[in-house]
């Protein structure tokens, strides 16, 4: 089965006056829809614009697996346990909240800062909270604790990406337009396929595409 969710789609929030645009896909705050509650682990796949100077103050998570992956500009990132790092274009972080951690995220930057930030249930709760930063990603990252896989293509223009048969995917179109079985994307867009086999995505022009791969709902 495959469910596309359009751009548009995605319920707004964040607080557009302090500078924080968000797109979420998946029910959140105080967005909620009882047939949009999770797909697999995903909890929350959060698209994030924040405008030069702004960001989301100190606040708590967990019992959490938060994986981010920046766009366009770059993203200052603080936390409790004493990680400050800097996210940019290309770079994969982590951060498992596990039995509670605080953090800041901002962006200290003189450009718009876009990224897309996806929350995902852990299989055990509990342990300690850990950080990772990946520099330059090479296209797959394992998440052994969420049971989870994500893949990171950037076909060029008429080239085919073969996605992984697995129980479930969740596709999330980055930047650009690609096809999925006949079904134009654009940025924005995604694709929520179940026990589907032999799927193929096509880019029409120059694209990158999130695929996280995972177990069905």
């Amino acid at each position: 089965m495959i469910r596309i969710q359009r751009a548009g789609e995605r319920y707004p929030g964040g607080d557009p006056e302090a500078g924080v645009e968000t797109r979420h896909a998946l029910s959140f705050g105080p967005y909620y829809d009882p047939d949009n509650l999770r797909f697999g682990p995903l909890l929350a796949v959060n698209e994030e614009r924040l405008a030069p100077g702004a960001g989301f103050g100190e606040h708590p998570h967990s019992h959490t697996e938060i994986v981010t992956w920046v766009a366009e500009g770059e993203l200052t990132h603080r936390d409790s346990a004493g990680h400050r790092t800097t996210v940019r274009p290309g770079d994969l972080q982590h951060l498992s909240s596990a039995a509670g951690v605080r953090h800041t995220e901002r962006n200290d930057g003189a450009a718009p800062l876009v990224f897309v930030q996806m929350w995902l249930a852990p299989r055990e709760p509990g342990g300690e909270p850990s950080y990772e930063l990946v520099r330059e990603l090479p296209g797959r990252y394992a998440l052994p604790a969420a049971g989870a896989v994500l893949h990171v293509h950037r076909p060029a223009a008429g080239e085919e990406v073969p996605l992984p048969d697995a129980d479930a995917l969740y596709v999330h179109v980055v930047r650009g337009t690609a096809a999925l079985g006949g079904t134009a994307l654009a940025a924005g867009d995604a694709v929520r396929a179940t026990g589907e086999r032999g799927l193929v995505l096509t880019a029409a022009d120059p694209a990158e595409v999130l695929v996280w791969e995972c177990a069905a709902p």
